[in-house]
């Protein structure tokens, strides 16, 4: 999982250094095209078949794996790495919220008590987080990271499912790469593409790293939930916004306020706290994605 972590970190900071040069499409293009040629090359070396006997559920994890995985990158563009990384990681609370939603559904609210304050503690970390960024007229790409963080969750919840039907890891990556290429080709029919003369080498240097980082983030993040206890794995996660904030400040020369620190702290704290809690009414799920 810390190998996961570090893998996902270092495409965010590879996707900040190319967005000087690309847009949000493209960006979602490379990433879904070079991860289909490596993951395509490690279904054909491992023998796993294309055919999948749940093709639906695949595609309603690409759309909800889609939606987030644009707001992150758009999040990255305009947040400073270390936000940016801790507001996708908000997936671990938004999961809980979903299951207090549901609970109210079906007249069990009063049991989620521990959970609803994992939810609201979450929230204020946002706020704390955040709010050191409003005198920069941030607050939209602030919403749009929130909205990575959800549509995480949701992938979360689909990625679990499929794993329970025994969907091999690597065909579940490989399907998802297709979506994200997908939607980025559509995005750049509708946007255009950047001519390559106004493109820094050292920006397109970026675009083959970016999706064999992200595979390789995934199919670590996969097999550690498939082989470790979930809440040692998915507290670790959490080394993925100590890597961030590294390159946030040593690339970027973001400076982030002691409130947002305080912030991060806080989401960090609450989304361990709701996959502890979470352990007990969902046992041995597999990874969040990005």
């Amino acid at each position: 999982m810390v190998l996961a972590a570090f893998f996902f970190s270092t495409m965010a900071m590879g996707v900040k250094m190319a967005s000087h040069s690309f847009g949000l499409f493209e960006l979602v293009f490379f990433r879904g095209f070079i991860s289909i040629l490596f993951m395509g090359t490690v279904m054909r070396v491992r023998g796993t078949a294309l055919h999948t006997p749940v093709p639906m559920m695949h595609l309603t994890r690409n759309v909800a794996g889609v939606m987030s995985l644009s707001s992150w990158f758009y999040a990255i563009a305009h947040l400073p790495l270390a936000t940016a990384m801790t507001l996708n990681y908000m997936s671990s609370v938004w999961v809980a919220a979903f299951i207090i939603g549901g609970a109210l559904l079906y007249g069990k609210a009063e049991k989620q008590g521990p959970l609803l304050f994992t939810v609201l503690m979450g929230f204020a970390g946002v706020v704390l987080t955040l709010r050191p960024t409003f005198d920069h007229d941030q607050l939209f790409a602030g919403v749009i990271g929130l909205m990575s963080g959800m549509g995480s969750a949701l992938a979360y919840m689909q990625v679990a499912a499929l794993g329970r039907l025994g969907e091999p890891d690597e065909r579940t990556v490989f399907y998802f790469s297709i979506g994200t290429c997908t939607v980025g080709l559509i995005g750049i029919a509708f946007n255009g593409i950047t001519p390559w003369g106004e493109v820094r080498w050292q920006d397109a240097a970026w675009i083959v790293p970016i999706g064999v980082l992200a595979s390789l983030g995934q199919w670590c993040m996969t097999r550690a939930y498939r082989k470790g206890a979930t809440l040692v794995v998915a507290s670790m996660q959490y080394s993925g916004i100590v890597f961030a904030s590294v390159y946030s400040i040593t690339l970027f020369g973001d400076h982030i306020a002691p409130m947002g620190w305080l912030g991060i702290a806080v989401i960090m704290t609450s989304g361990v706290m709701a996959t502890l809690i979470r352990a007990k009414v969902m046992p041995g799920t597999p990874a969040e994605d990005h």
